[in-house]
């Protein structure tokens, strides 16, 4: 009898436990439901707003309700934004926009532009809306991805910033004129990541156009970088492009340096190259041995070692999701932690926060509601699961709900400690903060597939692309690693066609005596080189140099630790 209620008893906890846990997770699918519908809402607000009263300016003003150009003149934030529009599920409203970029964007202007800035949200912005044109339903042109109008308008912004590698080192100029090239008086220094973050956006177009000098050039960057890194494996945050002297020696993972590491890590990912992770893991490990502590990344002095600025960046948040993506997650959830103590302190992140004194620093207090911690939680919640990464969610929509929003959109914080505002909103509020919110409360978005879904595309029709493993570039645009292998393998068919084509152009030569000419070559010490004459190729010139095939990623559908895991690199690349 006490066996039997025993087990009754059992099966009632079970069942009850089964109850709760199935009205929790309605629970939760409820609550995500209604953050989704929150963000969308301010997306809409901050986008809105940006069209009425700064469009085709660069940034709108919120306060003064007007528009600014500031990284050159773009229509910037109509770039940033576009991608988020389709992940935001407005069909209409991306197709309509990609058409009107294309009528209004012009590149040839006379405009000093920052190389860095209009790689990342330009070139990345377009790269990105071209790779998702079809699933947001726009009639592609005949040999897509490999063609396209987005992806000739991103060719075209890219090579406007060609001319700045154009120095000794092989690393750029920080500011490139997109008429003229680089001013004769422009100066050689330059940040780290503006050397290092050029990898993913450049690769995709030399891969998906059959041009190689995009990505020469951001791999001839990357290599002069590793090669002045100091005795203890460190690099700093400003570099002379023109002498690889070091500017500046503060070493750490935050502003100037960041997403040079970030494109090694995820370089690595969407080409399959070991060099760029090996790259990366030689620079962790010392990273870990001389900035680290208690979870904490410090700066340093990168030759000896010794703290320089004992304080926290909120440029060095993303360092949690891409810890997330090597797979330590352990470590990457403790530093999460600490980012996210400081953010309920003040309800956003400091420009700079000291360490030990546990507060601001001085003229860094703004918060310009930058994106990083919550691209960390998009990333640990996918590895992990953790519901208490929700909170940083939830947590940021209200704050920035209630501090940032005014009549025209939202502003920065000028000071976390009293919010006064500043009279910005810049791009990337649209294109990360918003976008991250979104995937972050939207499990089942068609960014986070597992390979079930797909679609078709390139020259033949027979590329699988769209079955997930995207990779963001540092402005938060999806890149689809399976376009790169789907152009790269048509790119390699065409020079096998053109081999063979050239092959039927050349005199026919018999194979048994082709086999005894090259056996009496063998024996034979003073014979004359064989005659290179033959008919001209209708495909190539005789003698003409091809080019070796390119690195390409695995074709689609990926493992799913890219997308299930939240990216997680495996072992067994």
């Amino acid at each position: 009898m006490i066996k039997y209620l025993s087990t009754a008893f059992c099966v009632v906890h079970v069942l009850s436990g089964v109850n709760y846990a199935a009205k929790r997770k309605e629970n939760t699918e409820e609550e995500m439901a209604y953050y989704r519908e929150r963000i969308k809402q301010m997306f809409y607000h901050a986008y809105n707003s940006y069209l009425e009263n700064a469009f085709p300016y660069d940034e709108l003003r919120p306060l003064t309700c007007d528009g600014q150009d500031t990284w050159g003149s773009f229509s910037l934030t109509l770039i940033d934004a576009l991608d988020t529009l389709l992940i935001l599920g407005n069909h209409t409203e991306f197709q309509r926009v990609a058409s009107l970029l294309q009528d209004t964007v012009d590149f040839d202007i006379d405009v000093n532009a920052s190389v860095f800035e209009t790689n990342i949200r330009v070139v990345g912005g377009l790269l990105s809306a071209h790779l998702l044109s079809k699933h947001a339903g726009v009639e592609v042109e005949m040999g897509w991805p490999c063609s396209g109008p987005l992806l000739r308008m991103a060719e075209e912004a890219a090579r406007k910033l060609l001319p700045a590698f154009q120095t000794p080192t092989g690393m750029p100029y920080g500011t490139v004129n997109l008429l003229t090239g680089v001013n004769p008086t422009e100066t050689p220094v330059t940040c780290t990541a503006g050397v290092g973050t050029f990898i993913l956006e450049f690769a995709t177009l030399s891969r998906l156009t059959g041009d190689p000098v995009f990505e020469d050039v951001a791999r001839r960057a990357l290599k002069s970088l590793w090669k002045t890194r100091s005795d203890i494996g460190l690099v700093g945050n400003h570099i002379d492009v023109i002498t690889s002297k070091w500017v500046a020696q503060d070493a750490g993972i935050g502003a100037g340096v960041d997403s040079y590491f970030e494109y090694l890590v995820k370089g690595s990912i969407m080409l399959q190259d070991e060099e760029l992770l090996s790259m990366f893991l030689e620079y962790d490990k010392s990273i870990k041995n001389y900035t680290k502590f208690d979870d904490w990344y410090l700066w340093v002095q990168m030759h000896k070692g010794t703290v320089s600025m004992p304080v926290f960046q909120s440029l060095e948040a993303f360092w949690p999701g891409l810890q997330s993506l090597l797979g330590n997650l352990d470590s990457a959830m403790r530093t999460f932690h600490n980012y996210y103590s400081v953010w309920r302190q003040f309800g956003g992140l400091p420009e700079f926060y000291s360490i030990p004194q546990g507060y601001t620093v001085d003229k860094r207090e703004g918060y310009p509601l930058r994106p990083e911690l919550i691209e960390s939680a998009m990333y640990l919640y996918r590895a992990t699961g953790d519901p208490t990464v929700l909170q940083l969610g939830r947590d940021a929509v209200e704050s920035i709900e209630k501090i940032s929003r005014v009549t025209c959109g939202f502003a920065s914080v000028k000071d976390v400690r009293d919010h006064k505002l500043d009279n910005r909103m810049e791009s990337f509020f649209l294109a990360e903060t918003v976008k991250y919110l979104y995937l972050l409360f939207d499990p089942d978005n068609f960014l986070h597939n597992s390979g079930t879904d797909f679609e078709a595309g390139g020259p033949q029709g027979d590329c699988i692309l769209g079955a997930g493993g995207y990779i963001f570039n540092t402005e938060a645009h999806p890149l689809d690693p399976a376009a790169l292998h789907c152009c790269s393998r048509a790119q390699d068919e065409r020079r096998e066609l053109q081999d063979i084509l050239l092959s039927l152009s050349e005199p026919f030569t018999n194979p048994q005596a082709q086999q005894s000419e090259e056996a009496e070559e063998d024996t034979a010490s003073n014979k004359d080189p064989p005659s290179s004459k033959s008919s001209e190729s209708i495909a190539v010139k005789p003698g003409v140099a091809r080019r070796a095939p390119m690195l390409s990623c695995p074709m689609q559908p990926f493992s799913t630790r890219f997308s299930i895991h939240g990216q997680v690199f495996s072992d067994n690349m």
